[in-house]
């Protein structure tokens, strides 16, 4: 067998040749295209020349490198070589080593260093050195400086490629191979030899399934302590990332991860292995437990942060600056008086509540008024302060403006801005993110005194405590959101919890100030809110309709509908396609290719970009995927293509595709287009925060299984003036009736409020995933090992509600409130 493999590798495509130049290398993730000058290959090419192209760093020109990988036509600039994997040619005579070690590579090793060098360690002197730290201790009269030099100069120069064929044989392509290289650099090969499972919490992309067969090709089989780790890692993660979890029950993790390991590798593993296993997690800290609940130590404390500062807040609402009603209500008066508005009864108790309030949640549905509320609440509060609201009189003082406005996306922060006419940004902006953070990083204040949150019901638990923690003690905080809208993408329900957990000011606003206006999409969003099935769910009225159609119509449908709207004066820019699906005739893919062909069509003479199933032409609507704080475009953010620029246009050779966001202009290379896509028509929970002037949601029967109230609320509500429903009316209706069941497991609302903790941790135990259910025949050595994880808690003394002890411990420390005791004691008490 390994005869036919190195046969195959004998007769495997190669070229031997030195690069000429450096055509393009993105940095971040090393794609690069090079023209290399060709001395010897096995494939039947005429030319001396070829570009060569592929994941790798800038290689040095001049020097001898051997590509092994395939010959592709691309269709725009014709025959390349991708390359699979790449090595530097090494010398293999004596003389060559000696020539190679004493160039100018290795500073300070003349000719003679370099013949001792080989004749002590031979022909395979730099595999040794490369393999051997302590190789070069065999060759005399070396100090340690100098041995260090060589081996550093070696694995700078021969490192990377002595990796990247090394993981290539692993099953790594090279894109991947050199994010794993990135990671770990000259000691990949060491750290994944030792757990290649190290993988799936280090690396993107390698999931469990990627780093259980490298395990298996090292010899990790079976229930091995690194592979069982990895499964209950991988299952955490997953319950996180796509279900929104916070924690798993381990009676849920423990069969999760049995399954897992078993189908796999054909191997039975016992539970008391898995809950060993957890244990031994906990102990290294590299999961947190409490009881039987096991969580991911960056959400565990999190919750845990989250709930900390709440409390901390709410016990200041106890001590914060009074204005007295009469005061209040005069500001509130001067304010309707200058700029001609009225609140109603509801909105002005929601802004003296906020005044008297460290922190405060305003709430509502659609049309209750709570961008009025927001604009009224920052007037007052100026007045009352004696703040000026021109932000550059702060700017002449070099002093931060005392009102800091912002929400979780771009056009959400945009909305924020322009509905009270301050500055306002996106949350990750705000606390200086640029998506790269690890958690020990994130460690920059936020500075003002006022803090309004909008669209908090998009705000995961990770990113609300990174918000919380960053807040001065001095603050006063209000969030602003509509929990009936969808839960956030990342893990956990903050606004849902801080609301069930009655221990904040809350004010509900209910009544609906835009149906006065004639807004009938309004009224049928606040009767789904509600539950009520609108009697007139597909009858036409002034601002929404609905169009009878099947699957495959609706594609013809949506296009005419965006044609009349486009006919009538509407931009492009106004009108948004919703759907939550990706595939299918009715799926966001498709809808977006027919749309661009309709108002964006190509007569022949206009340029392209073509990025994978993508083509993108100038004027095209597009939207931003990932946050670029360095650029201050976020993902969720929309804009237009106003300019593709050819790769023989360009210095750098290659093709340029230029985005104005709101007159932001963005350039993206051709490897960063993974970035954006088209925007004709995007997903309900792309569409969150936003608001358009016409929405066109196609609801059909290829949808149905995603279909929830909550989704279908949110699509309806970012209508601000026409919503176009097309599909079937018996699945909109089936839609509307369903609620989403996927519950999410947190306990931020115990801890705020432990009197709930029954409450809590029964409603979960009643909501457990069907998988738990389908494995009863082995629910005695499951119970058993589950049992077992009450070993588990990460502070052993505590359970929620419970009461606390007296001592302060590092175990203890997250749970105990700084200013316990202290009530009505201030620093100044103890001046002499």
């Amino acid at each position: 067998m390994a005869e036919n493999l190195d046969l195959f590798e004998l007769n495997k495509n190669f070229i031997l040749g030195r690069p000429i130049v450096t055509i393009f290398h993105n940095a971040t993730n090393m794609y690069s295209i090079i023209r290399v000058k060709i001395q010897e290959t096995n494939i039947q090419f005429e030319e001396k020349e070829i570009i060569v192209v592929g994941y790798f760093p800038k290689l040095a020109e001049d020097e001898l490198y051997r590509f092994k990988g395939q010959m592709k036509t691309h269709p725009k600039y014709g025959v390349q070589f991708q390359i699979d994997t790449f090595e530097k040619e090494v010398p293999t005579t004596e003389q060559g080593i000696v020539h190679y070690l004493s160039s100018d590579l290795f500073t300070g090793v003349g000719r003679k260093t370099a013949e001792t060098i080989v004749e002590k360690l031979g022909l395979d002197a730099l595999t040794k050195i490369l393999e051997d730290p302590s190789a070069l201790d065999a060759v005399p009269r070396l100090s340690s400086e100098k041995k260090l030099h060589i081996r550093q100069t070696i694995e700078e120069n021969l490192g990377l490629e002595r990796v990247m064929v090394r993981l290539n044989e692993w099953g790594f392509g090279p894109q991947l191979g050199m994010k794993i290289y990135q990671a770990y650099r000259e000691e990949t090969i060491s750290l994944l030899t030792e757990n290649p499972y190290r993988l799936i919490e280090e690396v993107d992309g390698v999931g469990f399934i990627r780093a259980d067969e490298l395990g298996a090709k090292l010899g990790i089989t079976g229930n091995h302590p690194d592979r069982i780790k990895a499964a209950i890692f991988h299952v955490l993660t997953n319950a996180a990332l796509s279900e929104g979890h916070v924690y798993l029950e381990a009676e849920i993790v423990l069969p999760q991860v049995k399954a897992m390991l078993e189908q796999s590798q054909r191997i039975e593993i016992p539970y008391e292995a898995i809950s060993q296993a957890a244990i031994e997690m906990r102990e290294e800290s590299k999961i947190c437990g409490e009881e039987t609940r096991m969580y991911l130590p960056t959400l565990y404390f999190s919750e845990v942060g989250i709930a900390s500062k709440i409390i901390e807040l709410k016990e200041k609402n106890k001590l914060a600056q009074n204005f007295s009603r009469d005061e209040i209500r005069k500001a509130i008066g001067d304010i309707e008086e200058q700029y001609e508005v009225t609140y109603a009864p509801t909105q002005a108790q929601a802004i003296e509540t906020a005044l008297n309030s460290a922190v405060m949640i305003l709430t509502g549905g659609p049309g209750t008024g709570k961008t009025t509320v927001v604009r009224g609440l920052v007037e007052v509060y100026a007045e009352l302060h004696g703040l000026s609201l021109n932000p550059k009189t702060y700017v002449e003082k070099d002093e931060p403006f005392p009102i800091v406005l912002a929400a979780p996306t771009g056009r959400a922060a945009k909305r924020l801005a322009e509905s009270t006419g301050l500055p306002a940004m996106t949350i990750h902006r705000l606390l200086g993110f640029n998506g790269q953070e690890k958690d020990e990083e994130t460690g920059r204040e936020v500075v003002g005194r006022l803090i309004i949150i909008d669209e908090m019901s998009m705000v995961d638990t990770w990113l609300a405590h990174q918000l919380l923690k960053a807040l001065h003690e001095d603050v006063q905080v209000v969030f602003v959101g509509d929990q009936d809208q969808l839960p956030p993408v990342g893990p956990g329900q903050v606004l849902k919890d801080l609301l069930g957990s009655q221990q904040i000011p809350i004010v509900e606003l209910t009544d609906v100030y835009r149906q006065a206006e004639g807004s009938t999409i309004i009224e049928m969003a606040h009767q789904i809110k509600k539950g009520i099935m609108p009697e007139s769910l597909t009858v036409k009225t002034s601002d929404r309709s609905f169009i009878q159609a099947a699957a495959s119509q609706v594609t013809s449908v949506v296009t005419q509908v965006v044609k009349g709207a486009m006919s009538k004066g509407q931009a492009i820019r106004d009108i948004q396609v919703l759907a939550p699906m990706y595939k299918g005739p009715a799926g966001i893919d498709n809808l977006n290719k027919e749309i661009q062909e309709l108002v964006n069509p190509n007569d022949g003479t206009r340029k392209e970009l073509v990025f994978g199933d993508t083509i993108y032409r100038i004027g095209d609507k597009v939207l931003q995927l990932v946050n670029q704080p360095e650029n201050n475009v976020f993902n969720g953010d929309m804009g237009e293509v106003i300019a593709i620029i050819r790769a023989k246009e360009t210095v750098e050779k290659q093709d340029l595709l230029v985005v104005s966001y709101e007159g932001i202009e963005v350039t993206y290379q051709r490897p960063d287009l993974n970035q954006i896509t088209l925007a004709y028509c995007c997903s309900i929970h792309k569409s969150q925060g936003s608001e358009f002037q016409t929405v066109i949601m196609p609801v059909v029967r290829g949808y149905a299984k995603m279909l929830r109230r909550n989704l279908l609320y949110t699509g309806i509500t970012r209508a601000k003036n026409f919503l176009i429903l097309c599909g079937e009316p018996d699945v909109l209706a089936k839609g509307l009736a369903t609620t989403d069941d996927l519950m999410r497991f947190t306990t931020l609302k115990a801890r705020l409020n432990p009197t709930l903790t029954t409450e809590v941790i029964e409603a979960v135990s009643q909501e457990k995933p069907s998988s738990t259910m389908e494995l009863k025949q082995e629910q005695t050595a499951k119970q058993s090992a589950t049992e077992q994880l009450g070993l588990l808690n990460t502070a052993e003394s505590h359970k929620i509600g419970e009461v606390l002890p007296s001592n302060l411990t590092t175990e203890t420390a997250p749970y105990i409130h700084p200013l316990i005791g202290m009530e009505g004691i201030s620093p100044y008490d103890y001046n002499d």
